[in-house]
C-alpha cells in the first residue's frame, strides 16, 4: 500500500485527493502536485475510514480539538461526549491525549466513534504506564516507545505528534539562554529527563528511520512536535525554539524522501509582533510544510479566557502561514476541559480560521461573510442563523430578546439604521 505522497509522486490522483479537491473547490491535479511538493497533506491512516480533510497551502484553515482523560479525572463517557461536541461544532480533527484509565480502550473507541481524523502523542501512553508501575522516566525503554507507535498505527491513528527535535544539541541551547517557564511541552519535558538521566540521544531522532518505516506502512502523517516551544511570551523566539526548528527542517526532508507525509508544530506563546516572522521562518526552514500551531497565545494575563487569546494569535498565525490551529479552551493552564470548554474552544478557533481565510481569499469563507452581510441588509434572520459559525447561539440570543417577533433587534428598535435606510430608498 502506497502513501498519499507516494501515489502523488507517481502521478496518481487518489479518491482522497478527489474528495479533498471537491470540498476545497480546487483542481484535483493541482492538489496532487501540491502533495508531491509536501505543501499539502491528507492525514488518513489506511485502517481508518472517515471523510478526509486536506491541510496546507491555499486550503481552508483546519481546527484540531484536544480531548482525553487524566490521572486526576478519568471518565470515558465524558471524553466521548467531548468528541461528539468537537465534531458537532466544526473540529476537523481530534487528538486523544489521555493519561488515565484504559488508554488503549479509550483510543480504540475514539477511533471507532470519530468521523474526523484522529491524532495522538504516543509517548504519553508509554510514560503513563511506566509511572503507574512506580518506575522513573529514566527507565523508559525505547523499544516500548516504538512498539506503541506501531500499535497505534495499526489501530488507525491518522497523525502522531513525535518530539524528534528534542536532542542533545537542541537542549544545549537552553543551557546558555535561560527561560522564564522552561519546557512546557509534556513530551519535551519527558524526553529531556530521559536524555539527561541516561546521557543518551533521543531515540526518536536517533532511530528516525524506524518511525518512517512504520508511518510509510500505514500512511500515518508525522506531526513533528515542538517540545521546546515557548511557554510564555518572554521565552518566544529563543535559541532553544530555533535550534529545535532547524532539526525539524532536516526531518521534514527525510520524511518526504521516504514518501511519508509530515507537518510541523509551532510555538504556543508569542507576542503578536513576533508571529508573522515566526510563521515565515518556519515555512522557510521546513520547505513549506504545513504548520500546526497551538494558539499562539499573545498574552499570559488572561487565565480563564485563553480561548480568546488563542483565537487572536491563531488569526494572525493563519494569515501568515499557519494551516492547522490547535484549539485553546477556557480551562487552559487551569484544569482539564469539560464539554462546554470544548465547545468554546472549537468555536473560538473556528472564528480565528474564518477571519484568516477571508484574508487568504478562501472562496468559501468570503462567500459566507457575503451571505450574512446581505442577510443583515435584508433583515433575513433565518439566513443569518443558517450561515453563522454557531447557529444555536445566534438563534438563542435573538429568541431571548423582546423583539424576537419583529424584523429589528432590541439594540436599535425602531431606530434601526438598516430599516430606516431601506425605507428612504
Amino acid at each position: 500500500m502506497s502513501t498519499q505522497l507516494q501515489q502523488a509522486l507517481k502521478g496518481i490522483v487518489t479518491q482522497e485527493m478527489i474528495d479533498v479537491a471537491k470540498k476545497e473547490n480546487a483542481d484535483p491535479e493541482w492538489l496532487r502536485n501540491e502533495i508531491t511538493l509536501g505543501r499539502i497533506v491528507i492525514p488518513k491512516n489506511i485502517n481508518h475510514d472517515f471523510p478526509v480533510r486536506g491541510i496546507g497551502n491555499r486550503l481552508s484553515t483546519k481546527i484540531n480539538a484536544n480531548i482525553g482523560t487524566s490521572e486526576k479525572h478519568c471518565n470515558f463517557s465524558e471524553e466521548i461526549e467531548k468528541l461528539k461536541i468537537a465534531v458537532r461544532y466544526g473540529a476537523d480533527s481530534v487528538m486523544d491525549l489521555s493519561t488515565g484509565g484504559d488508554l488503549r480502550m479509550i483510543l480504540q473507541q475514539i477511533l471507532k466513534e470519530s468521523s474526523v481524523m484522529v491524532g495522538t502523542v504516543p509517548i504519553y501512553s508509554v510514560a503513563t504506564r511506566l509511572l503507574c508501575k512506580g518506575k522513573k522516566i529514566a527507565q523508559l525503554d525505547p523499544e516500548d516507545l516504538f512498539n506503541e507507535i506501531e500499535f497505534q498505527a495499526k489501530m488507525g491513528v491518522d497523525f502522531m505528534t513525535l518530539h524528534c527535535g528534542v536532542t542533545k544539541s537542541s537542549l544545549s541551547y537552553l543551557n546558555n539562554d535561560e527561560r522564564v517557564c522552561g519546557i512546557v511541552s509534556r513530551g519535551g519535558a519527558l524526553l529531556k529527563r530521559w536524555i539527561t538521566d541516561n546521557n543518551n540521544e533521543n531515540p526518536l531522532y536517533e532511530q528516525y528511520n524506524r518511525i518512517l518505516d512504520i508511518c510509510e506502512q500505514y500512511d500515518v502523517t508525522i506531526s513533528l512536535g515542538d517540545g521546546l516551544r515557548p511557554g510564555c511570551g518572554a521565552d518566544a523566539t529563543d535559541r532553544g525554539q530555533i535550534a529545535e526548528l532547524l532539526i525539524q527542517g532536516e526531518l521534514v526532508d527525510r520524511a518526504r524522501k521516504r514518501g511519508v507525509q509530515v507537518i510541523v508544530e509551532g510555538p504556543g506563546h508569542m507576542p503578536m509582533d513576533q508571529i508573522e516572522m515566526n510563521m515565515k521562518l518556519m515555512k522557510k526552514i521546513c520547505h513549506e510544510a504545513p504548520l500546526y500551531v497551538l494558539g499562539p497565545l499573545t498574552t499570559d494575563s488572561a487565565p480563564g479566557y485563553d480561548h480568546i487569546v488563542g483565537a487572536i494569535g491563531g488569526t494572525v498565525a493563519a494569515i501568515h502561514g499557519a494551516d492547522f490551529l490547535c484549539y485553546v479552551t477556557p480551562s487552559e493552564h487551569l484544569c482539564l476541559p469539560n464539554a462546554n470548554d470544548v465547545k468554546e474552544g472549537v468555536i473560538a478557533s473556528r472564528i480565528a480560521a474564518q477571519s484568516a481565510d477571508v484574508v487568504k481569499n478562501i472562496d468559501r469563507a468570503r462567500q459566507r461573510d457575503y451571505t450574512i452581510s446581505k442577510a443583515r441588509r435584508d433583515l433575513d434572520w433565518e439566513t443569518i442563523y443558517n450561515n453563522a459559525i454557531d447557529p444555536e447561539m445566534a438563534r438563542k440570543r435573538r429568541n431571548e430578546s423582546e423583539s424576537s417577533t419583529e424584523d429589528y433587534c432590541t439594540m436599535c428598535g425602531n431606530l434601526c439604521a438598516v430599516k430606516n435606510d431601506k425605507n428612504i430608498q
